[in-house]
């Protein structure tokens, strides 16, 4: 997703005529994404961290789940509501990238496990949501649930990022996939692959850095994360997300 952030960035700072102004990723998943407990834990985590986003170059937080907006992901999964979250690549897009206002939200089906995350928001105390071991026990509690209910849900996953420049020059990518647990694994074999062709710089480096992916090994790297995905585009505009882009050619790995 940072990857795909980085090459919007990119290609606006060639074509756009004005100044970067707006930065939004967009997650959703069905269920936990097959993922089960380990992304529970995480979400339940979340819920107990204020969201970092930034406005205007401004760093402000803002309340877990709330500002719900309803997005379209596009072919294979349609309009989703999403919620703030307090995500990592919110802050190092927003000093890497240089963008001034960023934001994160996520969203999950059934449409009732939202409404559970707002519910267990307002009810438990951040102390309790902050405290891993307790989390674990809520979790452990849930779990059986959560399974059964995945079972009909599924594991399909969508990533939306939006860019929006001040002369009117707006760009998003989307990367759908039906099944986490295999695009996971597929992904984790692409960034190897740009490890081992020596697509990276040695030490820790985040993956919209220049150092973390070269810069002309980003489209090699997202062709081969795309593999198997059931949408995937890049610098479209926004207009675009309901056509069909394998009808009209929009750069669809498949």
């Amino acid at each position: 997703m940072k990857v795909m952030a980085a090459e919007l960035v990119r290609t606006a700072k060639l074509e756009s005529e004005g100044e970067l102004e707006r930065l939004r990723f967009y997650y959703y998943t069905a269920g936990t994404g097959g993922a089960g407990p380990t992304i529970l834990t995480t979400s339940f985590l979340l819920l107990g961290e204020d969201v970092v986003a930034y406005n205007k170059g401004e760093k402000i937080q803002l309340q877990p789940y709330s500002g719900m907006l309803t997005i379209d992901f596009g072919i294979g999964i349609g309009k989703k509501d999403v919620y703030l979250l307090n995500l990592p690549e919110v802050k190092s897009v927003h000093e890497v990238l240089g963008v001034p206002t960023v934001s994160a939200r996520f969203g999950t089906d059934p449409f009732f496990w939202n409404w559970g995350m707002i519910a267990m928001r307002n009810l438990l105390p951040q102390e309790f949501l902050r405290d891993r071991r307790k989390v674990q026990q809520l979790v452990q509690l849930f779990d059986p649930v959560v399974r059964a209910v995945d079972g009909a849900a599924g594991e399909a996953l969508s990533m939306r990022v939006d860019l929006e420049c001040s002369d009117g020059h707006n760009r998003i990518g989307i990367f759908s996939h039906k099944r986490l647990s295999r695009s996971v694994g597929i992904s984790t074999a692409a960034f190897v692959l740009a490890i081992l062709e020596g697509s990276t710089k040695p030490g820790v480096w985040f993956p919209e850095e220049p150092e973390g992916i070269a810069v002309e090994a980003r489209e090699v790297l997202l062709q081969r994360a795309s593999q198997g995905t059931i949408n995937f585009i890049m610098n479209k505009a926004p207009w675009m997300v309901e056509t069909n882009p394998k009808e009209l050619g929009f750069g669809i790995y498949s």
